[in-house]
């Protein structure tokens, strides 16, 4: 007799064991892959020709042969990995061009991330040339620390970093390397 109630108490204790180890595994897949899910992205968009308009006017075209969208993120944004050209119309409908091979968009700061021969010219055929931007949506401002060249009608100015705001009405390079002033 004690030696079937020791079986007997061996069995349950290896049925609630069992028990308890396949609940855990079942929980633990379902937390993998919600874990797998939460870093995938919301969706993939290619080909991309996005048009801004603020009150009827054009403001903006944005095109990029890939946009890939993290805003499940508990810091959303959106990434293009292939690169945009983007054209920005002033109110006078005048063009400046940007152009990078990367950018990242980042919903909560509004900040934009440019990276890989950015190239940016205005509307008056300044350009700033470097490796990476950011755009400052709310402040309507432009910076980076990396080194730059920035062309305008007058001179050609290397340094290490630079400062504008969007219409490039106020626009420095800082730690000025080189100057080279240009002459017609």
């Amino acid at each position: 007799m004690k030696i079937i109630k020791k079986n007997i108490t061996k069995s349950i204790v290896i049925l609630v064991l069992g028990a308890v180890l396949f609940s855990c595994n079942k929980r633990l897949d379902k937390l993998q892959q919600s874990s797998k899910l939460s870093y995938l992205p919301v969706s993939v968009a290619e080909n991309i020709n996005t048009k801004h308009t603020d009150s009827g006017r054009l403001t903006s075209n944005l095109v990029s042969s890939k946009m890939i969208n993290y805003s499940n993120r508990s810091f959303p944004y959106y990434q293009f990995p292939e690169g945009i050209d983007l054209t920005i119309f002033d109110e006078q409908n005048r063009k400046s061009l940007v152009v990078a091979k990367s950018a990242v968009v980042y919903n909560n700061t509004d900040l934009i991330d440019l990276r890989g021969d950015v190239v940016l010219t205005t509307s008056s055929n300044d350009t700033l040339f470097t490796d990476q931007l950011y755009y400052d949506q709310k402040k309507e401002w432009l910076f980076t620390d990396f080194p730059v060249k920035f062309r305008t009608k007058d001179y050609l100015t290397n340094g290490n970093g630079f400062d504008a705001n969007q219409d490039f009405t106020n626009a420095q390079v800082l730690e000025v390397t080189g100057r080279i002033y240009i002459e017609e």
